[in-house]
């Protein structure tokens, strides 16, 4: 592919990011390998200069561009060398028009702009689309991070996690035998530290109450020692389904897992009421937090979808707190770095009922009303927040 042809391919798939961020489509990693399964010509040079220019349009564009060739504008208005390949070569894009739209960089929506935690300052923002690093948590069940290290190049423990372990971008890590052998699971250092904030308990009863695929069951059930009842509870069929491959290559043996019909969680949870040492609701949201991991996702999220969410946190803690039993924990996380997700979220939950904030043992992250707050300018992590709640007794 010549650079103009590269510069045409990263417009057409720019394209097809907005349209899905429009609708609700697949991501934009998804996309982007589909584009060029279809395209065998396109060399391994090509795919990642493609795939830089791509991401490059869609980090600096803060609102959703009206179009694929506005946002690839965008970013050559700050590279000249960019700019000169809309010369309306074969393959490349025609060239620039009069008072075409381009898309204006921005870290953030602006409707968006004053709904960030108050601790997350102007210096803070930038590293919200910063590129994440490629972290792995060690499965203590299987070895030592000490075990571990030697057997992945270039792996070095991670700052703040004592189970974690950063490897080089690009590295293969399916492919090693630390991952083979239920060793090491891809995790972000923050998902390491709210697990290890659960405090979780070998001989103790905890319940995932949104545990998706399982990534922070099988954190959970490592720091139980594989000892007690863990219950793996989620609404979405597919996601649960993935989990059980993952907890056989992990040597975990006390997940239950648990579909939940939509509307009727209570009915399926009824035998855990007031029953749990320790519930996790590791709520949907924003994942404003993950940005740097997705940054397109910014141009889904939108008012409506937000108040959506804000209300479905709110079910989820009083569905939780109906399953801990007196004394016993329930822990409140969200991917989120806005405040209406984190300590707003957890202030309006204490007051409406009779529970103690307690602070989370963490390292890492500020405290942000009853919780903590774990952010990627701070603490390198994706953005967390995280709340301990201590039930009544």
């Amino acid at each position: 592919m010549t650079p103009a042809a590269r510069a045409q391919a990263a417009i057409e798939l720019l394209d097809q990011v907005i349209e899905a961020a429009r609708s609700g489509g697949a991501a934009a990693d998804t996309l982007i390998a589909r584009y060029f399964k279809e395209r065998r010509y396109a060399g391994s040079k090509d795919r990642r200069a493609v795939r830089e220019l791509v991401y490059c349009a869609i980090r600096r564009a803060g609102e959703r561009p009206i179009s694929g060739r506005a946002a690839l504008l965008g970013l050559a208005g700050d590279d000249a060398e960019l700019l000169k390949l809309f010369d309306g070569s074969p393959h490349g894009p025609p060239p620039v028009q009069p008072g075409e739209p381009v898309a204006e960089a921005a870290i953030l929506p602006a409707w968006l702009s004053d709904r960030l935690d108050p601790l997350i300052g102007p210096e803070e923002r930038p590293a919200l689309l910063d590129r994440a690093p490629l972290d792995l948590r060690v499965n203590r069940l299987r070895g030592s991070r000490e075990e571990a290290q030697p057997l992945l190049d270039g792996a070095a423990p991670t700052p703040l996690s004592p189970i974690g372990l950063r490897v080089p971008e690009g590295t293969q890590v399916e492919a090693t035998g630390a991952w083979g052998s239920g060793l090491v699971e891809v995790q972000d250092e923050g998902s390491q530290l709210l697990a290890l904030a659960c405090e979780a308990r070998p001989g103790t009863t905890v319940i995932d109450l949104c545990a998706g695929a399982g990534g922070k069951t099988l954190a959970l059930a490592a720091e139980m020692a594989n000892e007690g009842v863990l219950i793996a509870t989620d609404t979405d069929r597919g996601r649960l389904s993935r989990m059980a491959p993952r907890l056989g290559r992990a040597g975990v043996s006390i997940v239950e897992p648990r579909l939940l019909n939509p509307g009727r969680e209570r009915d399926a949870l009824a035998d855990l009421r007031q029953g749990a040492d320790l519930v996790l609701v590791d709520a949907p949201c924003s994942g404003s937090g993950t940005w740097r991991r997705n940054p397109e996702t910014r141009w889904r999220l939108t008012p409506d979808r937000l108040s959506r969410l804000v209300l479905l946190q709110s079910q989820l803690l009083d569905l939780a707190s109906e399953l801990v039993r007196p004394g016993g924990f329930l822990i409140y996380a969200v991917c989120s770095l806005l405040r209406e997700e984190g300590r707003d979220q957890a202030e309006a939950f204490g007051r409406r009922s009779a529970w103690v904030s307690e602070p989370p043992a963490m390292a890492g992250g500020r405290q942000a009303g009853p919780g903590r707050l774990l952010s990627p300018g701070r603490d390198g992590t994706d953005g967390f927040f995280v709340a301990r709640l201590r039930a009544p007794c």
